[in-house]
């Protein structure tokens, strides 16, 4: 199984501020979902929380909190990374999708770190990606900087798999 770990992030590695992302840039949605489509998605239980319409469709949504009485209809719950990565395990690709804890225990077993780079800076933010280690990580695509028609924020998408 191939297992990517997908964010938006700012230029200081910030992804969200009281639960909710820092710039909903709209090519990053749609990458977002073209990406996940018909995969299984990995999540903590407060960025599911973040979803107005619970579960995403067309997707395996798996639910990973250490409350072992939590239940989300439409979703799978699991109570460690080790256990949604099993649960997933005959995938062929896999995405953990947040938040800020999620990242930091998925990105020693990630192939694959799938960002949308925000060319702005979020002091104020309370969520960031884990600091990405270069002699771990190699750049392997990189878009071109496009600004975002409602925000006016430049962003390019940037891939980088594990050395």
């Amino acid at each position: 199984m191939t297992l990517n770990l997908i964010a938006a992030v700012t230029r200081d590695l910030a992804i969200g501020l009281d639960g909710n992302l820092l710039y909903p840039v709209s090519e990053d949605l749609r990458r977002f979902k073209s990406l996940t489509m018909g995969h299984p998605i990995i999540m903590g239980r407060k960025t599911f929380e973040s979803f107005p319409k619970g579960p995403l469709p067309g997707r395996r949504n798996i639910i990973v909190t250490r409350d072992r009485g939590y239940a989300a209809p439409g979703a799978e719950v699991c109570h460690s990374l080790d256990e949604a990565l099993s649960a997933v395990a005959d995938a062929d690709v896999a995405f953990v999708i947040g938040g800020g804890q999620l990242y930091a225990e998925a990105i020693g077993h990630a192939d694959n770190l799938l960002l949308t780079v925000i060319e702005a800076d979020r002091p104020d933010a309370d969520t960031f990606f884990p600091e990405i280690n270069p002699d771990c990580w190699a750049k392997t695509d990189e878009t071109e900087s496009a600004t975002d028609p409602r925000s006016g924020l430049s962003y390019r998408f940037v891939c980088l798999s594990r050395r």
